[in-house]
């Protein structure tokens, strides 16, 4: 609104504007032609303008030098524009947006209800223009993470070797054989009922460690996984558990990507390592806590290896990827900033103490107390 008034200062020149004509807004008034987009430094005339905390712009120059875009479907996301002049004294610019706490990915927050895919490994939303696998259970996997799934028994005992390798480095070797297996989510579920240890993230199990005698579908062949169709040619047959010790078998929901894979491995490898050495008497944020650290700490090996691999042959094609590298951290990052408290928790306290007290008297202390040290 355009007002004749005397004695007024320019909020743009700080010069009085006497008799002419201002504009109010902001708590000040301004010249109208000192009233300029913070973007493109042009006076602004139209009734309609952005705010970005105390700063004007024209709609245009708003969404062009701030407004950001939904990295979904690429629209600018959703944002709320004051008129003038009855703009609220009060008032700012308001972006309503949704973000990946890791992988700053940007979103409309309508994209959360409207089926959207949600990579099930590295949670990130897929834009509309990009393919992905689809699992039989219904999960989804982005092409990337796809790219190094683990799809079927045989295909995982190079990994288990490897993580079994990890725990013989830390004094800590699992001396029975224990089957390891690759499942459907349907079959992880079916084991699942009696046995109280499992390896819960997102929100549904994803690794088992069975103390029971059971028959398991295990995946014998892996599937044939195409970018948005579902997966054909799996095999799978009956797998009859005989309890010869404490661990019967270790379960693995199969499609998840080799870093993830390993530290549910890691995880329920440690499962296994407690009850074979007598530990059966711990609270559950403490084993669970425990077997969160070794799954961490085989994250940080295999982050430190791909940096000293990738170090000394940057060209070699056993190199890593820099999205696995990236992957790896994201999956340590999962693991610390759990808001369980049975794992979270679990985890912050026994990551606390093997940073303080080592992880061997971490475990003597475990065995005599059924708690971490402090």
């Amino acid at each position: 609104m355009f007002m004749f008034w005397r004695n007024r200062i320019c909020a743009g020149c700080n010069t009085e504007i006497g008799h002419g004509r201002f504009l109010s807004c902001m708590s000040a008034v301004w010249h109208p032609e000192c009233f300029r987009c913070h973007g493109c430094n042009q006076p602004i005339s139209d009734y309609e303008f952005s705010l970005s905390g105390s700063y004007p712009y024209h709609k245009t120059c708003y969404k062009e030098s701030y407004h950001p875009k939904c990295d979904i479907c690429q629209h600018f996301v959703e944002f709320r524009i004051f008129c003038h002049p009855q703009i609220p004294t009060n008032a700012a610019g308001l972006i309503e947006y949704r973000a990946h706490p890791f992988w700053s990915q940007k979103y409309c927050p309508s994209h959360e209800q409207d089926g959207t895919p949600r990579c099930c490994s590295c949670e990130r939303m897929e834009s509309r223009d990009a393919r992905f696998a689809a699992l039989n259970d219904g999960r989804k996997l982005c092409l990337e993470c796809l790219d190094s799934a683990i799809m079927d028994t045989d295909e995982c005992q190079p990994l288990f070797l490897d993580i079994q390798e990890f725990y013989e480095s830390l004094n800590m070797k699992v001396s029975q054989q224990v089957p390891l297996l690759l499942v459907e989510r349907q079959a992880l579920n079916e084991a699942m009922g009696g046995e109280r240890h499992g390896h819960h993230h997102m929100p549904e199990t994803r690794g088992l460690c069975l103390s029971e005698e059971q028959t398991v579908s295990t995946i014998l062949r892996r599937p044939k996984v195409g970018s948005g169709s579902r997966p054909t040619g799996m095999k799978t047959k009956p797998y009859k558990l005989t309890r010869h010790c404490e661990v019967t078998a270790i379960l693995i929901l199969y499609g998840l990507p080799r870093l993830l894979t390993g530290s549910i491995l890691a995880h329920e490898m440690m499962h296994a390592w407690l009850r074979l050495n007598g530990y059966r008497t711990l609270r559950q944020d403490v084993e669970e806590g425990i077997c969160q650290v070794l799954a961490s700490m085989w994250l940080e090996s295999q982050i430190l290896s791909m940096s000293e691999t990738n170090n000394t042959s940057a060209s070699s094609s056993s190199s890593s990827s820099p999205f696995e590298r990236k992957l790896s951290v994201f999956f340590k990052h999962q693991i610390a900033t759990d808001t369980s408290v049975v794992y979270g928790n679990g985890f912050r306290a026994g990551n606390q103490a093997v940073l303080k007290f080592g992880l061997q008297t971490t475990l003597d202390h475990m065995r005599k107390t059924g708690n971490f040290p402090y």
